[in-house]
């Protein structure tokens, strides 16, 4: 099989290199902040209106899709395409398999975990998923914790692993450039160096920043509500969390300008080191054997109920579309939108690994490492109401969902509430930081054609606009549904805009398959041919 000639490196001797990707995406996003931020509540509304039109109707497709891409990941492990080298025949890991898994542990945690490790659990407790009621508190806890790991278990990380392979096998096996559109070339051919290259891209780069902005706007509203909680403010209002996101998005402008090898990577220590020490206190303080026997019993849960958990459309319960667009479906969307940044870092870690290596590592790796977190830190919010104090679900069934870290945190060790609480919002701080400065210097690298360097400014542009978007979202977001659902708007957008880039990741699936099966095709070709010429010689050898 003849080699595809790689791909052209990227053009670094112009100040923008990619330019038909630049432009766009970043005209794009500067016409949507100055649109909302002039009119909020109209920008709102719309969004009110597509949350109720369109991102309620689009359920069946995420569970479908994402469900799909976690069979095709155990398909392609489990064949014999998983001993296809990430890179050269012979070429060794670039990391050690110890490095390799610390460093797959670091893209598993996020603003995310922290914001929902206490309280998804405590509101799939407090309100069952529709179809799910239970008759015991037991129970509730249960299938709270199931919802809970469905959501950050396989099917994020086959997200992940989707576009992770598709850039790997391109980048490492190919040499093409880090850019999204060349993982499509074995199915469109050299089209992708034109209009439907670029629109590939420019759907990248929007979907990752506003997956980036969805965090960044979890993370000042977790931060406000810790702050009220330790009494620092009375009550965080709006324009106290955009002032947040200026100044914490000013922190990570000076971060991403000093590039991955100061900035990123020290931050990115310092937030594993905190988070791990978090973990390890509640633990010990907390009730831990409970915590303990719970994470066992919940593994054994999660995978008896993977199949009924993963295809659950909810087609029968009359609030079912609303609940899957709060939860299922928003998490499906933010994972996808998330999908360009994450999957460009695990494939970047990962040169000389198998296929096989990539992909059992990608899935389970952080999928362990957040059924840990939610173990610890909802189990524990679990365990107070059910045989603690309580308190943590109010009197009307209501859960304070930006302070039930801090709450929780408060009931288990009241002594150490308030550095706890301080240590908390010093990880948000950080993780916001690293989420925005990782994800810019990612969006920037597409937005370049792949440059791997990209020019500071055009970095701290995209820093910049992330905080912009999260602003102008969380104003939208307070015009149209008040104070009591700042986030609203936040979690729409992300739906929509990974809905083009869906149809994008189907595409990947294909072509990576192509690209695989034909390789494996060739390699069994060359063994029967190599089989062939070895029995030839021995019967020639026989004759004589």
């Amino acid at each position: 099989m003849a080699e595809v000639p790689a791909a052209p490196p990227p053009r670094t001797d112009r100040l923008i290199p990619a330019p038909r990707v630049f432009f766009p995406a970043a005209g794009l996003l500067v016409v949507f902040v100055a649109v909302t931020a002039l009119a909020p509540e109209r920008v709102g509304e719309w969004i009110g209106a597509a949350n109720t039109t369109v991102v309620q109707d689009l359920a069946w497709w995420y569970i479908a899709i994402v469900a799909g891409f976690v069979f095709f990941s155990i398909w392609i492990a489990a064949s014999h395409m998983g001993n296809i080298v990430l890179g050269k025949d012979g070429d060794a890991p670039a990391f050690s398999l110890g490095s390799w898994f610390a460093m797959l542990f670091a893209a598993g945690m996020g603003i995310g975990l922290v914001f929902w490790g206490v309280a998804e659990p405590l509101n799939h407790f407090a309100a069952p998923p529709p179809g799910m009621a239970a008759d015991t508190a037991a129970e509730r806890a249960r299938t709270a914790m199931d919802v809970t790991f469905l959501h950050w278990g396989l099917h994020a990380w086959a997200i992940y692993v989707v576009v992770g392979l598709a850039v790997a096998y391109s980048v490492h096996r190919k040499g093409n450039p880090i850019s999204l559109r060349w993982v499509l070339r074995p199915l469109l051919g050299d089209r992708v160096k034109g209009f439907w290259g670029d629109v590939i891209d420019v759907i990248a780069v929007l979907g990752t920043l506003f997956g980036v902005a969805t965090s960044l706007g979890l993370g000042v509203t977790q931060i406000g509500a810790g702050l009220g909680f330790l009494g620092v403010i009375d009550q965080p209002s709006t324009l106290l969390l955009v002032f947040l996101i200026i100044a914490i998005t000013a922190i990570a402008v000076v971060s991403v300008a000093t590039g991955i090898d100061k900035g990123i990577k020290w931050l990115s220590n310092i937030n594993m080191v905190a988070a791990g020490a978090l973990v390890v206190v509640l633990l010990v303080v907390g009730p831990t054997v409970f915590i303990l026997s719970d994470l066992v019993t919940q593994v054994g849960s999660y995978i008896q109920g993977f199949f009924r958990l993963s295809f659950n459309g909810m087609p029968f319960e009359e609030d079912g579309k609303q609940w899957l667009g709060w939860w299922t479906t928003f998490y499906w969307g933010w994972w996808m939108s998330w999908a360009p940044f994450v999957g460009i870092f695990i494939a970047r870690i990962s040169k000389g690994r198998t296929v096989r290596e990539f992909i059992v590592g990608v899935l389970l790796v952080p999928t362990t490492v957040t059924f840990v977190w939610f173990s610890v830190m909802g189990g524990t919010a679990l365990y107070q109401e059910l045989f603690g104090g309580g308190g943590l679900v109010g009197e009307d069934g209501a859960v304070a969902t930006s302070t039930a870290l801090f709450q929780m945190i408060d009931s288990v060790a009241p002594s150490l509430s308030v550095v706890l609480s301080v240590v908390a919002i010093f990880l948000i701080v950080i993780f916001f930081v690293t989420s925005s400065d990782s994800g810019s210097f990612v969006v920037d690298m597409l937005a370049s054609g792949g440059n791997p360097n990209p020019p500071v400014w055009s970095r701290v542009l995209w820093a910049c606009l992330e905080g912009a978007v999260a602003a102008v979202l969380l104003l939208a977001g307070t015009a149209a549904g008040g104070d009591a659902n700042p986030l609203g708007a936040l979690q729409t957008m992300a739906i929509l805009l990974a809905l083009p880039f869906s149809i994008v990741m189907v595409l990947m699936c294909i072509a990576s398959a192509k690209a695989l099966l034909r390789e494996e095709r060739f390699r069994k070709r060359k063994e029967r041919q190599w089989l062939a010429e070895q029995v030839a010689v021995e019967l020639d050898t026989a004759r004589r």
